[in-house]
C-alpha cells in the first residue's frame, strides 16, 4: 500500500501543479477576452478591424485548456458539484466506499470510453495538420489533443482517489 500511496501523492502533485497553471491561464484568458472586446469596440472608431481571428480563437483555446486541464485538479480538490443529500451524511468510511465504487464503476470506464471515441477525431486532426477554417486562425490539432490529455489526467486522478479510498478502508488504522 505504501508504494500505491506514493504513486497517489505523485499524481496529486502533478494535477495540483496543473491546477495552478489553469489558474494563471484563466487570468490570461480574461485578459485576452477583454483585449478582444476593447479592440472590437475601438474598431468602430478606427474604421477598420483591429482584432484578428487568431486572437479570438486564442481566447477559445485558452477556455478549452482551462476546462480540460482543470477537471483532474478539480477532482483532486473534491470540488466537483455533487448532490450532497446522501454523501454529506455518510461517515468517512461510507464516503470512501462511495468514492471507490464511483471511481471504479463510473469514472474510469467513462474516461476509457471518452478516450476511445475521441482518438479517431484527434488522430485525423493530426494527420492533416488541421487548421482553422478562418483566415489567419490557429491550428486545431493541438487544442484537440487536450481532450486526450484531459481524460488521461482524469484517469490518473481517479486512480489516485481510488488508492486513497482503499487506504482509508483497508490501510493501517491509527489508535
Amino acid at each position: 500500500m505504501r508504494a500505491l500511496l506514493t504513486l497517489s501523492r505523485w499524481i496529486d502533485r502533478l494535477n495540483g501543479a496543473l491546477g495552478r497553471l489553469v489558474a494563471w491561464l484563466t487570468l490570461v484568458m480574461v485578459l485576452v477576452g477583454a483585449g478582444n472586446a476593447i479592440l472590437r469596440y475601438l474598431s468602430r472608431f478606427a474604421g477598420q478591424n483591429l482584432t484578428s481571428n487568431a486572437s479570438i480563437e486564442l481566447q477559445w483555446y485558452l477556455f478549452s485548456a482551462v476546462f480540460l486541464l482543470g477537471t483532474a485538479a478539480t477532482l483532486r480538490d473534491d470540488a466537483h458539484v455533487r448532490v450532497d443529500v446522501l454523501y454529506g451524511r455518510l461517515s468517512p468510511r461510507g464516503k470512501a466506499w462511495l468514492n471507490l465504487v464511483g471511481a471504479l464503476v463510473f469514472l474510469l470506464p467513462f474516461c476509457g470510453f471518452a478516450l476511445w471515441v475521441s482518438w479517431p477525431s484527434v488522430a485525423a486532426s493530426w494527420a492533416v495538420w488541421e487548421g482553422s477554417p478562418d483566415p489567419g486562425g490557429l491550428p486545431r490539432y493541438p487544442v484537440k489533443s487536450l481532450i486526450l490529455v484531459s481524460f488521461w489526467l482524469l484517469i490518473f486522478q481517479g486512480v489516485s482517489e481510488a488508492i486513497k479510498s482503499a487506504n482509508l478502508l483497508w490501510g493501517p488504522r491509527d489508535g
